[in-house]
């Protein structure tokens, strides 16, 4: 796939040679030669990947990563430190700073561009989900970018999938200071313990008796359930070609054998926080949806959401020749009860109302709340008999027992007044059945209210 790659390094044989090399594999090449200019291009939204220098005066490679994984606004793009500095605390700097891995030169142009192409698969997949979160905005949900950008990558739920007693007990003990660790060596089994329990990522050893482990990395990343979860690999340096496959079926990182207990940590910990990163967005994206078609008091659907449901479900009432009712709900006396009791008590009572009024509704039908006391069901498939039982029995359902308001220290009484109507061979619209029923609604609460009214049929 292609994907938008910054080279930032500020010796210029450096970045021509990179930028030869990617654009030989078709990736479209951006530069940069300091930290800022670096930061200010990432800010503008403009690379997919970051391979970044250590080396740089002013503003070094590991200051960079770090500001651009503290930035909610950068926090996103995937970051590859590429440098000369072959040491083992070097590598776990750049780890420590954010970055999502730690290239040493000469670089090896398989893994390179093996890397490349999984991170930019990875901000891919992510990018569709942080624009839609970024405008929930929008809808008063708090900016899941700042939460995002602030997660740790601690306390997370690791499985271990490792079947030599000696090496899994080392990365166990090592894990343990920070997460919660499971181990199992069973491949067969780690895809059910996978699957029924909810971890953060799983570290797979390629190197398990007489099982492949690059096959259950590709069960996990293909399984709905546990697509989501990170997955590391382990081997050997003579497992390269296996390593690089494995990124290519959906591995997100690997670790080379003798592993160093500072690099394990730290590569889990990035994993997890990406994870947990996508996850803010996914949640957010989540409740934006639910804040666009549900009223946040009641639960119940919202008009919105309604006019444009009602519409359709009488559109396909009208084309199958098939039933369909309404119903308007509003209770009696509500502005007494604010008045009496005052809003906090109006909201338990809106709130159980919409309760009870659920409990006798089927899961096909369309609850919803038109504003302040009053709600609508859409009820398919059902005639105007049907449609009058199902409104004597929440009118019953309402009138039965006291409302409990005041966090259920005390108790009212409360009774609800109906209309039912039912589409019409003659009807242009919907608003022909919801008008009928408002008619009935209103002779309902002029007959004395505590009353369901049918429209005429004729």
């Amino acid at each position: 796939m292609s994907a938008r790659v910054l080279v930032i390094d500020d010796v210029p044989a450096n970045l021509r040679l990179l930028e030869a090399k990617l654009s030989a594999e078709y990736f479209e090449v951006l530069t940069a030669t300091s930290g800022p200019d670096a930061l200010a291009i990432c800010e503008r939204g403009e690379p997919d990947i970051v391979l970044l220098d250590v080396m740089m005066p002013g503003m070094n490679g590991f200051e960079v990563c770090r500001r651009l994984k503290s930035t909610p606004a950068t926090a996103h793009i995937p970051v590859v430190i590429v440098t000369a500095l072959d040491q083992p605390r070097d590598r776990l700097q750049g780890l420590d700073a954010g970055a999502d891995d730690f290239l040493t030169k000469p670089l090896d142009d398989a893994a390179l561009f093996a890397r490349v192409r999984s991170l930019a698969r990875l901000k891919a997949m992510t990018d569709e989900l942080r624009n839609r979160a970024v405008a929930s905005r929008r809808l008063g949900i708090a900016d899941p970018l700042v939460a995002a950008a602030a997660e740790t990558g601690l306390n997370g739920r690791v499985l271990l999938v490792e079947d030599r007693p000696a090496i899994a007990d080392r990365l166990e003990n090592a894990l343990s200071a920070f997460h919660l660790v499971s181990v199992e060596t069973d491949a067969r089994q780690a895809v059910q313990r996978a699957c029924e329990e909810d971890y953060d990522s799983v570290l797979i050893s390629l190197d398990l008796e007489g099982q492949d482990g690059l096959r259950l990395c590709s069960q996990i990343r293909s399984l709905d359930r546990t697509r989501d979860m990170s997955v590391l690999l382990m081997g050997e340096v003579e497992n390269r070609a296996r390593i690089l496959r494995g990124l290519e079926i959906g591995a997100h990182d690997f670790l080379l054998r003798p592993i160093d207990r500072n690099e394990l940590l730290a590569r889990v910990r990035t994993q997890i926080r990406r994870k947990r990163f996508t996850d803010r967005l996914r949640d957010s994206l989540q409740s934006s949806m639910e804040m666009a078609v549900l009223d946040q008091l009641t639960g119940l659907h919202n008009r919105r959401f309604m006019d444009t449901r009602l519409a359709e479900m009488f559109d396909e009432s009208a084309l199958r020749a098939r039933a369909l009712s309404l119903l308007v709900l509003d209770v009696d006396h509500f502005k007494a009860v604010n008045d009496s009791w005052g809003h906090d008590a109006g909201d338990e009572v809106l709130k159980e109302f919409a309760e009870r009024v659920r409990a006798c509704t089927r899961g096909i039908d369309l609850v919803a709340r038109m504003g302040g006391e009053e709600v609508v069901v859409v009820l398919p498939d059902t005639g105007p008999k049907a449609a009058y039982a199902v409104a004597e029995r929440i009118r019953e359902r309402v009138e039965g027992s006291p409302f409990p308001i005041y966090g259920a220290t005390r108790e009212i009484p409360v009774t609800v007044s109906i209309g039912v109507a039912s589409r019409r061979a003659g009807d242009a619209s919907c608003a022909n059945v919801m008008k009928r029923a408002d008619d009935a609604l209103y002779r309902a609460k002029a007959g004395g209210r505590n009353q369901v009214i049918v429209a005429s049929a004729a």
